[in-house]
């Protein structure tokens, strides 16, 4: 049936799973701010502008399937969250979500700390100039090599995620002759409402020590007795994509509890908390994620709450956003390649890039959006898949989404909110060429991370 033939209204609207979108949007041309970059516009012409440059022009000169972040967006929501926490607390940007010279200089600037959790990483970070005392080191399997080279390079925190780790740190440190600032890990036991692979704060994972049974009472004995460590807080992360404020709020009078019992059983009161992040962001017009200042005020809030009820001093707040910074910053351009239309389905749009720079919706089943954007379309709203161009059924970009029904090969679409995790879990696949990150500001635009080559494949082969 040709697309003339079809009646007035969604196509393939019958078949719309439930849970995702109740319906197409009334103007498939708007771009909903809570999703797109705070610079994103459409021109006089329809095409898609970001940092004033618009995104057929940056196609032609950066080709697809490339990421294109939106700096000036990415440091007002770095001094967001700054402000927000104000002065008597620390942001950490968690280095995993994306990481480059780049940022780290822009991190750097913008006053914020950085949390690493490898060796790369924590290379990453120095090479790029942060201040090795606004660094800290994560990971639940630290490597010796990786712990010392933090050590030497005086990382302002360690987060101990083991009682192997208690030991392996402090004799690292005490090899050095030095006394290492660490925090525990402790899973609190809470479920957040998240992926089960994204849940990091119930016991049945590999992170952190458990409150039960007395496990992390007995990780802080054992860290107090150890020459090479200065023991400076309690580290708790109970997820990510996380927009209910509860189970901060339990994991918070956890966390509190435990400092409790410190001050009981060793009569002193450690001087920091780290709530973690994990804080969610708008991937669809359907999620509504709060703003750094509420954060922030929810989590003083509990905190002094409960350390008030406990008769305990407040401690030094730390929090680890990173998705909540870059991830709505940036955005994914491709170009369609094939359009495969399935009558009463769905209809299937290929674009050339898929789950190797985008492997999220295969791994979590994430739901993103998409736009045209080279151009403004008046036809009908169209049901489709966006898919990838790799061997896999599973290599989906957007599950269920609506595009104009005129959407064609060489259109150039756009999926939001594509800062975080996308890049940094980029991969090979097929032997696939990872996309660059192109950092765009004032009508400027320059290469961050460049994109790879077939050369650089080969280089790592050595037959």
């Amino acid at each position: 049936m040709s697309r003339s033939a079809h009646p007035a209204g969604p196509r393939h609207a019958d078949v719309l799973p439930e849970g995702h979108y109740s319906g197409p949007p009334a103007d498939l041309n708007s771009l909903d701010p809570r999703v797109w970059s705070r610079t994103v516009r459409r021109n006089a012409d329809g095409v898609v502008t970001v940092g004033g440059l618009d995104v057929a022009a940056l196609a032609e000169e950066f080709g697809t399937p490339a990421y294109f972040l939106d700096e000036d967006d990415f440091r007002a929501r770095c001094r967001a969250w700054k402000d927000a926490f104000g002065p008597d607390a620390d942001v950490f940007y968690a280095g995993k979500a994306f990481l480059s010279r780049a940022i780290v200089r822009w991190l750097h600037e913008e006053g914020l700390h950085l949390d690493v959790c490898s060796g790369g990483e924590l290379a990453t970070a120095l090479g790029a100039g942060m201040p090795a005392e606004r660094i800290a080191l994560h990971g639940n399997n630290k490597s010796t090599e990786e712990i010392t080279r933090a050590v030497e390079a005086g990382v302002g925190r360690i987060v101990l995620d083991s009682f192997q780790e208690i030991v392996r740190v402090a004799h690292i440190a005490e090899r050095l002759g030095k006394r290492q600032r660490v925090q525990i890990r402790v899973t609190v036991g809470v479920e957040a409402h998240t992926h089960e692979f994204i849940a990091t704060a119930h016991e049945d994972q590999k992170f952190g020590i458990a409150l039960a049974d007395g496990q992390a009472a007995e990780a802080v004995r054992r860290a107090l007795k150890l020459d090479g460590l200065e023991l400076i807080g309690i580290h708790s992360h109970i997820g990510s994509q996380i927009f209910d404020m509860a189970g901060f709020e339990v994991s918070a009078r956890r966390v509190v509890q435990l400092l409790t019992e410190v001050r009981d059983e060793h009569g002193i009161e450690l001087p920091e908390i780290d709530l973690g992040g994990g804080l969610g962001i708008a991937y669809t017009s359907d999620d509504d994620p709060r703003e750094p200042h509420e954060i922030a005020r929810a989590l003083g809030d509990i905190v002094a709450r409960e350390c008030a009820a406990a008769g305990l001093g407040v401690p030094r707040l730390s929090v680890e956003p990173g998705r909540a910074i870059v991830g709505p910053t940036a955005f994914t351009l491709y170009e369609v390649g094939t359009v495969k239309e399935l009558e009463g389905l769905r209809t299937y749009v290929s674009v050339d890039g898929g789950m190797s720079d985008n492997i999220r919706t295969a791994l979590y089943d994430a739901e993103y959006s998409v736009a045209l954007v080279s151009r403004t379309s008046g036809a009908e709203p169209m049901l489709s898949r966006v898919v990838g161009k790799h061997c896999e059924s599973g290599d989906i970009v957007v599950r269920d989404a609506f595009l104009p029904a005129d959407v064609a090969p060489g259109d150039l679409l756009a999926v939001p909110a594509t800062g975080a995790y996308c890049r940094s879990m980029a991969s090979n696949y097929n032997h696939a060429l990872r996309p660059p990150v192109v950092a765009v500001r004032n009508g400027e635009a320059r290469v961050i991370v460049r994109r790879e080559t077939e050369e650089d494949l080969l280089r790592l082969d050595v037959g």
